[in-house]
C-alpha cells in the first residue's frame, strides 16, 4: 500500500540518486557556478541540486512563467507539493484596468507569508523574470492569513469585516474563488489559495464546525479541523496607502477619479493597476530571502532578453496612454517592473547557480541526459534503460 509522502513525491527517493552525478556535485557547493543541463533533465536536476545543496531556500528563475508552471509541477513530484511554490505573475498587463485572478494574487501572498515563517517556508520557489522583477504591493510582507480553527471563539461581525478587507466580495451564495456569504450563524468562504470553498459554522461566538462544501449542490463535505484564508487582493489598504492616494488627488490630476476611490478604501476591479503610483519602496520577492539561500538561474540570456522586452513593453504602453489619459507623455510613468540589473546582476551574499543548455566549455559542469525514445510495445527496453 502506498503511503501518501510517496502519492506527493513519487520520484523523491530518485531525487537522492540524482544529487550524487558528478556534474551536480560540482556546482552544489559554489558560490556561482554554471551547469550545463538538457532540458529533458531540468527537473531531475534541480531536485539533486536541492537535495546535494542544503541552502534555503532556492528560488528557480525561469525566463517565462509558463516555465515556472512547468518546473514548478515536476519538481513537486520530486520534493512533494508542499516543498514547491509557484510565485506567479499578473497575468494582466501593466496600467490594465483589469484586476489579476484572484488565485494569482491569493498565491503570491501565501508564498510571502510563508518565505517569512520558519516553520512553513518551502523548500524551493519557482518564478518566471516576470513575477521576479515586479514591484511587492504595501502589505505584502506583513500580512497574515486569516486562520479559522474549530473550538476557537470568533466575532462574526470582525470575520465578515477582515474578509472584505481581504477583497472578497459578499454573495448570497459563494459559487468562484474570493467570495463569501453568511447566512446566520454560518459564514461560507471560497479561499483565494483553494479549489474547494470551506464552511464555517458557529455555535454562539464558537466555531463549531469546519468543512468543505461543493459548489454545486452547496452541501458539506470533508471536515477540517482549521484553513487559512488569504487574501484575495494584492492591494491592500495597510497604513499610508490611503494616505498615498490623497496627495495624488493634487500631483496627478489626469487619475482624480480613481485616487479619490483609494484615498476613500474602496475595493475595485482593476485597484491593482495603480500600484506604481502607491508604492514607496522597490521591494522584490528576492530582497525577503536570507543569506542561506541560492539562486537558481534557467537560461539567464533568455531571461534577460524577456526582461528587457518585458520593460520595453511597458514604456510603450505608458507612451500611448499618457496621450488619452491628458498626462504629460515627457514624465515618465513610475514602472511595475524594475530595471533588469536588480535580477540579474547578482547579489554577491546569496549563491547562484546557472542551467544552460550547452556546456561553455569542454571542461565545464555537465549532465549528460537522453529522452527514452520509443518504447511502444517494447516493455523490456523500459528495463534496460533502468538497470
Amino acid at each position: 500500500m502506498s503511503t501518501d509522502a510517496e502519492h506527493i513525491a513519487p520520484f523523491e527517493s530518485l531525487a537522492a540518486v540524482i544529487s550524487q552525478e558528478p556534474g551536480i556535485e560540482a556546482v552544489a557547493g559554489s558560490r556561482n557556478a554554471v551547469i550545463a543541463v538538457p532540458e529533458a533533465a531540468r527537473a531531475a536536476v534541480l531536485a539533486g541540486i536541492t537535495r546535494a545543496n542544503g541552502r534555503r531556500p532556492i528560488i528557480v528563475a525561469t525566463p517565462t512563467g509558463t516555465m515556472a508552471q512547468e518546473v514548478a509541477d515536476d519538481l513537486a513530484a520530486f520534493l512533494g507539493e508542499s516543498s514547491v511554490d509557484l510565485f506567479p505573475a499578473w497575468e494582466t498587463l501593466p496600467f490594465e484596468r483589469v484586476s489579476p485572478a484572484v488565485h494569482t494574487m491569493g498565491a503570491r501572498m501565501r508564498t510571502m507569508w510563508r518565505l517569512r515563517n520558519a516553520e512553513e517556508c518551502p523548500t524551493v520557489i519557482v518564478a518566471g523574470t516576470r513575477a521576479l522583477l515586479q514591484k511587492l504591493a504595501p502589505g505584502t510582507t506583513t500580512t497574515d492569513p486569516i486562520r479559522i480553527s474549530v473550538g476557537t471563539t470568533v466575532d462574526i461581525d470582525a470575520l465578515c469585516e477582515q474578509l472584505v478587507q481581504f477583497g472578497y466580495r459578499r454573495e448570497t451564495i459563494v459559487e468562484h474563488r474570493g467570495e463569501f456569504a453568511r447566512r446566520g450563524a454560518i459564514v461560507d468562504i471560497f479561499p483565494a489559495t483553494d479549489t474547494e470553498p470551506v464552511r464555517v459554522d458557529m455555535w454562539g461566538d464558537e466555531i463549531d464546525r469546519l468543512t468543505r462544501f461543493t459548489i454545486s449542490d452547496q452541501r458539506s463535505t470533508d471536515d477540517l479541523a482549521t484553513t487559512l484564508i488569504f487574501p484575495a487582493r494584492e492591494l491592500l489598504y495597510v497604513d499610508g496607502v490611503k494616505e498615498k492616494a490623497a496627495t495624488l488627488v493634487a500631483s496627478e490630476p489626469w487619475g482624480r477619479e480613481q485616487w479619490e476611490r483609494l484615498s476613500e478604501g474602496q475595493i475595485f476591479d482593476g485597484m491593482e493597476s495603480w500600484l506604481p503610483w502607491l508604492t514607496e519602496h522597490d521591494e522584490l520577492l528576492t530582497d525577503h530571502i536570507g543569506d542561506d539561500a541560492l539562486i537558481i538561474m534557467i537560461e539567464p540570456r533568455r531571461m534577460s532578453d524577456r526582461a528587457n522586452d518585458l520593460l520595453a513593453e511597458e514604456d510603450d504602453l505608458a507612451r500611448a496612454l499618457a496621450t488619452s489619459w491628458a498626462r504629460d507623455a515627457n514624465v515618465a510613468f513610475p514602472r511595475l517592473h524594475v530595471n533588469t540589473d536588480r535580477l540579474l546582476s547578482g547579489d554577491h551574499r546569496i549563491p547562484t547557480i546557472a542551467l544552460v543548455p550547452s556546456a561553455e566549455s569542454v571542461d565545464g559542469p555537465a549532465v549528460p541526459a537522453s529522452t527514452w525514445g520509443t518504447i511502444v510495445h517494447d516493455p523490456t527496453s523500459v528495463v534496460r534503460r533502468i538497470n
